[in-house]
């Protein structure tokens, strides 16, 4: 297993209005590295300094996790995921595939 995954993960969404998820550290700095530059600030720099730490093995992987999950709350971009996603439950019954 990765040793850098989350234990859960966190869900964002994207400038595009989907819902994307951000399992493990490289993840997040992903969608920290490409974060609008004019969005930037202080919480921002907080988390991507806590990931980076992380990424290098100097700073726990949990707090790396709740330092961009008080990003994305400051930028209103967290989605809570309280039920699972159509994507996660799949056709019941059915041996998968498209609905047609």
């Amino acid at each position: 297993m990765n040793d850098r995954m989350f234990d859960s993960p966190v869900f964002v969404k994207s400038g595009n209005s989907l819902v994307q998820e951000i399992a493990c550290l490289e993840d997040a700095l992903e969608f920290l590295y490409d974060w609008p530059k004019n969005r930037r600030g202080t919480i921002y720099e907080t988390a991507l300094r806590a990931c980076q730490r992380a990424f290098d093995g100097t700073y726990p992987l949990s707090a790396a996790r709740e330092a961009f999950c008080g990003f994305a709350r400051s930028a209103r971009i967290h989605e809570e995921v309280t039920a699972a996603l159509p994507w996660m439950i799949g056709n019941r019954g059915q041996g998968g595939g498209m609905a047609v």
